[in-house]
């Protein structure tokens, strides 16, 4: 019933850019939030930039080269990354929390992202 795609990954030097874009269709009426996390091999899945309607929350190792956007006629959610490093290597996944027609917890399939030395 709700479906999230996210696209965008790939390989890219230190030092440059990606941007992960994710839309979400199906039966969507109203979205509380939507956002990025990732997970590297062998560890936790962790935050990476989320937005409300009303603020934005990032990841402190992301802060000042992720921006998270969101577009809300078209339920998408983009990530820009700038300035990668070796350590944001991981698959990344969108996660919606939609509102209405009622609550519910949404992920996407993940993408994958490596940057190398």
């Amino acid at each position: 019933q709700v479906q999230l795609v996210e696209s965008g990954g790939g390989l890219v030097q230190a030092g440059g850019s990606l941007r992960l874009s994710c839309a979400a269709s199906g039966r969507i009426v109203r979205i509380n939030a939507m956002g990025w996390y990732r997970q590297a091999p062998g560890k936790q899945r962790e935050l990476v930039a989320v937005i409300t309607s009303g603020s934005t929350v990032y990841g402190d190792s992301v802060k000042g080269r992720f921006t998270v956007s969101r577009d809300d006629a078209k339920n998408t959610v983009s990530l820009q990354m700038n300035s990668l490093k070796p350590e944001d290597t991981a698959v990344y996944y969108c996660k919606m929390d939609r509102q209405l027609p009622w609550r519910g917890e949404y992920w996407g399939q993940g993408t994958q992202v490596t940057v190398s030395p």
